[in-house]
């Protein structure tokens, strides 16, 4: 049988290590707080250069176009961007974190609208749920994985 005392001192220790590793957690999901707000006005910017440099080289991304990855993807955007389209407005909310066990993995999710300018198209605007995979790896952070999905017209 359980001891009281040692049973309160178990459940003490308990609270306190989930604690800690909640704590731990919330500097991880500022960071990355952080760095979704910097490639998101990287992006907003049409500001390819630190755009792209969030990005893993091993990038996979699920767009509803298909699957990508990071060389196809800096392709496609450059192009665009170089025969005058890109952002024209930007803007995300609803942003989540959360972090994995180890502390180097974490997934940002949030909602956002993107006037994208086209070239011979002119301006449409779209509103989208994106999710984005990041891992720490050598001390730095970058996105390994992204999946975005269009939001159905407003009824």
């Amino acid at each position: 049988m359980i001891q009281p005392r040692a049973a309160a001192v178990a459940a003490l220790v308990w609270a306190l290590s989930s604690s800690a590793v909640l704590a731990a957690d919330a500097p991880v999901a500022d960071q990355i707080r952080q760095l979704e707000k910097d490639v998101n006005a990287a992006y907003a910017a049409n500001d390819l250069p630190t755009y792209f440099s969030f990005y893993a080289d091993d990038l996979r991304a699920m767009y509803p176009e298909g699957p990508t990855n990071l060389p196809d993807y800096k392709s496609s955007w450059t192009a665009l961007i170089k025969a005058g389209g890109g952002i024209a407005g930007f803007k995300y909310s609803d942003l989540q974190v959360q972090v994995g066990p180890s502390g180097d993995v974490a997934v940002a999710s949030y909602q956002a609208i993107a006037s994208t300018r086209t070239p011979g198209k002119g301006v449409s605007t779209e509103s989208f749920n994106e999710t984005d995979v990041w891992f720490k790896r050598n001390g730095a952070w970058k996105i390994v994985e992204i999946h975005y999905s269009e939001n159905p017209p407003a009824k």
